[in-house]
């Protein structure tokens, strides 16, 4: 039976009346929903001060702050997206993988060196050794930008998410819902559910529920793993044949070109293009990882900077296993679903694991083992963005509580009452303000925001945290210089490229960006920014240090000291 025989299997087990499929999603979210709350309610029993809301009262172990790492990393792009890329790309829609597993490896000597030097948030490390009210502005300014970016794309796909789930795709109604009704009821409602989370249980509640969602992630993904290799006798050629041959590609769906640095005939400059925009997207994966505020508050969880070094080792074995699950998840969709299927439904791909543990469901145990599988795997991606806008929303509510407010607006002197109820209300803002955002955006294609918000990481954080690090000439001048320089040239950048205007489809026509077609603003050929941003981001940051007299050697080599060996780490 060809994957067109099967086109509107999904729809069926999801229409727009309530059934079997409806009530197992609902159940399992509302399970997963209620243990997470129940978490947040004993968490703020035991949140007692800053220490306790910004870090956990640094009292998570290796392990358990690892399966966080693990947990905030996997988003939903990483569940839902990777797996849906590989689908339709074949070996192009794997090297997103790679960028995001190699990356890790520069996070690992940065662990340790973050734990021992900061205390609750990024700019508590450049604050560390410079003027800390003009230092602290600007990476206040760089981290909620990051945030928000990358919480209103979580929430975008939440609402998109759930469209799919009611079968509200192709249209049609749920209990008197319309698809764009329930797109914005499903943002609301995670909206508010991390504003709880965050208010009432602070760190100590974002990890327990990253946790959870690590182990539940990871064991969806084992079981499918297992079971479409079962299919194919657990023989990886098999697979890799039958994904090939359903891909519509041929041979050609598992060797490059399919996706990323297409070769454009008789354009040479799209060609060449198109291989550079390659190299500036594994750029922003790579380095943005590793000055994501959201990962980088993960490490003063735990007691030393040893603790943060064995954490981040165990989040790359986990993230290792996670990805070449997401092979078989990828390779299987296509051979089980096909692509024209999976298309069909959705043209990103995002539909293509929830369709695969339908098929799956299908093979093992007919329609009722479809619709139990269908569930399980549509609450886990649904768990997947809830815990990830949770960790996202407490980084950007403690950079403004701990960094504006507790050091610019009170000169360093706040009472931790008064830090930590500033932490709470802005968790609030920036929920209401994501919500409002996601609510408007929930129409556009905004795959784009995540990309963007790696390459504000790496273009404006990544330069102050390594020169801040490593050179001694760096200064309060340098910092503002490479976090202002490195943010707008990001932002500049993706305004005259082609994912705002400018590209359209060669064989349909179909406007392929974001502004309509009549605007055409496209004066920067790459999609993602990162190659020639980040550049701009290093080279701001040295000319400002080199046009400020400013010195302060003595507190790089305390920094340096204290980095290396942990001194004085304990008394944070």
């Amino acid at each position: 039976m060809s994957p067109l025989d099967h086109t509107n299997d999904l729809g069926s087990v999801l229409g727009g009346e309530f059934g079997v499929a409806h009530a197992w999603t609902i159940g399992l979210c509302a399970v997963f929903v209620l243990t997470t709350l129940a978490i947040t309610i004993r968490a703020r029993s035991t949140t007692k001060g800053a220490v306790d809301f910004y870090a956990g009262g640094r009292g998570f172990s290796s392990t358990q702050n690892g399966l966080a790492l693990t947990g905030d990393y996997l988003s939903a792009a990483s569940f839902l997206g990777i797996a849906g890329m590989i689908s339709l790309q074949g070996y192009d829609g794997f090297l997103y993988s790679i960028g995001f597993l190699v990356a890790w490896l520069l996070v690992l000597p940065m662990a340790q060196l973050m734990r021992n030097t900061g205390r609750f948030t990024m700019a508590d490390l450049p604050a560390f050794r410079m003027r800390r009210m003009r230092v602290r502005l600007a990476c206040t300014i760089s981290t909620v930008t990051v945030c928000v970016f990358y919480l209103v794309a979580q929430m975008v796909g939440a609402g998109a998410l759930v469209s799919v789930l009611l079968g509200l795709h192709g249209g049609g109604t749920f209990l008197g819902m319309s698809a764009g009704q329930a797109r914005t009821g499903a943002i609301v409602l995670v909206g508010v559910l991390m504003i709880v989370y965050v208010m009432y249980g602070g760190m100590k509640a974002a990890t327990w529920l990253q946790i959870i969602k690590a182990v539940v992630l990871l064991t969806a993904t084992g079981l499918l793993t297992v079971m479409v290799l079962a299919v194919f006798s657990f023989d990886p050629r098999a697979l890799l044949s039958g994904a090939a041959d359903a891909s519509g590609h041929g041979q050609a769906f598992l060797e490059p070109g399919l996706g990323f640095g297409v070769e454009v005939p008789g354009e040479s400059a799209q060609t060449f293009f198109n291989k550079i925009d390659l190299i500036s997207l594994g750029l922003a994966l790579v380095l943005g990882t590793v000055a994501l505020p959201h990962i980088l508050i993960r490490f003063y969880t735990v007691p030393d900077g040893r603790s943060a070094r064995a954490s981040v080792n165990r989040t790359i074995v986990m993230v290792g296993v996670f990805y070449l699950m997401t092979l078989a998840l990828g390779f299987g969709a296509a051979a089980l679903v096909g692509s024209e299927r999976i298309m069909a439904l959705d043209p990103s791909g995002n539909s293509a694991v929830p369709m695969l543990a339908e098929e799956l469901g299908r093979l093992t145990a007919g329609p009722v083992g479809a619709a139990v599988l269908l569930a399980l795997i549509s609450a886990v991606a649904l768990a997947t963005i809830l815990a990830v806008i949770a960790s996202l929303t407490l980084a950007s509510s403690s950079s403004i509580a701990h960094d504006l407010f507790g050091h610019i607006l009170m000169w360093g002197r706040p009472r931790e009452s008064q830090e930590v109820s500033v932490a709470r209300f802005s968790a609030c803002l920036i929920g209401g303000v994501s919500i409002v955002l996601a609510v408007q955006a929930q129409e556009q294609n905004v795959a784009f925001l995540v990309g963007l918000a790696f390459a504000i990481a790496a273009a404006a954080n990544l330069p102050v945290i390594v020169l801040t690090m490593f050179w001694r000439r760096f200064n309060t001048n340098g910092v503002e210089w490479g976090v202002y320089g490195g943010l707008s040239a990001t932002l500049l950048l993706m305004l005259f490229s082609p994912v705002m205007s400018g590209k359209t489809d060669p064989v349909t026509g179909e406007n392929l960006s974001m502004l309509p077609t009549r605007i055409d603003i496209q004066y920067f050929p790459l999609e993602n920014p990162a190659l020639v941003a980040v550049p701009i981001g290093f080279a701001c940051a040295v000319i400002g240090s080199l046009l400020s007299c400013e010195r302060n050697s003595a507190r790089f080599t305390e920094l340096r000291v204290r980095s290396l060996t942990g001194w004085g780490a304990e008394r944070d």
